[in-house]
């Protein structure tokens, strides 16, 4: 069957995303809409914790997310972040971003390359500092395991938390192809849509955790990305696009 509309469960990507260029290039139509959202944790749920902020040499950033979260309860709790505060951050967009808050140039900030067991290689040579983890609920379990190979001393503060959106408005939609990026995405599907039965409808997963999430919940897999022959989903769709649509 041919594919003429997707709906990728991201928001809206700004100029000059290779998916404006895939639905110019296939002539299809590619929708967006966040099938989860961020929520941040209140303040009064954070004093709870009973975490000093003061007690921290170190802050281990895996996320743009846990950046603003982060300086968003330093100063809802009145808290200055030190200038000798490090940051470890999981990415060179992470690091950019933390420029957000920090003049760059005037702080320690270490960069890990992508993954963060790379990340965990620079922390291990700092060895004595007392690291805060800002978190969400949704934390992946390599991060702690990591941090405690390393036998650092370190603490987990869960600042945001990732939500399920409200989808009631597609009720009534159908695509061709349905593009999730996370567990959380398949969970949102079926709590908006208890019911919903794939047919026809074409199912692309992003990442090992996504295809486990989606083949438990029962869904048939038909795009999957990264592969060595597609490292990007976009390009994980043209593939499949160009089959799919290919004139017989």
């Amino acid at each position: 069957m041919k594919v003429k509309t997707i709906l990728v469960s991201q928001p809206e990507p700004k100029e000059n995303s290779p998916y404006f260029d895939l639905a110019e290039k296939q002539k299809v139509k590619i929708d967006f809409r966040s099938f989860i959202h961020v929520e941040g944790v209140s303040v009064k749920e954070v004093r709870a914790e009973k975490v000093d902020l003061n007690e921290y040499t170190a802050v281990v950033l895996t996320s743009r997310n846990a950046v603003d979260h982060f300086f968003r309860i330093a100063e809802e709790l009145r808290f200055t972040v030190s200038a000798e505060m490090k940051y470890f951050c999981q990415s060179e967009a992470v690091a950019v971003y933390l420029q957000k808050y920090v003049v760059y140039r005037k702080r320690k900030i270490y960069v890990g390359l992508r993954t963060f067991p790379e990340l965990g290689k620079l922390i291990k040579k700092h060895k004595t500092e007392n690291f805060l983890l800002p978190s969400s609920d949704k934390l992946m379990g390599l991060v702690p395991s990591t941090l405690d190979e390393l036998g650092v001393k370190w603490t987990r503060l869960d600042l945001y938390k990732t939500v399920m959106s409200d989808l009631s408005s597609l009720k009534d939609v159908i695509y061709d192809v349905l593009v999730f990026f996370s567990p959380s995405g398949i969970d949102s599907l079926f709590k908006n849509f208890p019911d919903f039965q794939q047919k026809n409808t074409r199912i692309a997963v992003f990442g090992n955790t996504t295809v486990k999430a989606a083949t438990e919940a029962g869904l048939k897999i038909d795009i999957s990305a990264p592969t060595p022959e597609a490292p990007s989903m976009t390009m994980a769709l043209e593939r499949y696009i160009k089959k799919a649509n290919k004139s017989k």
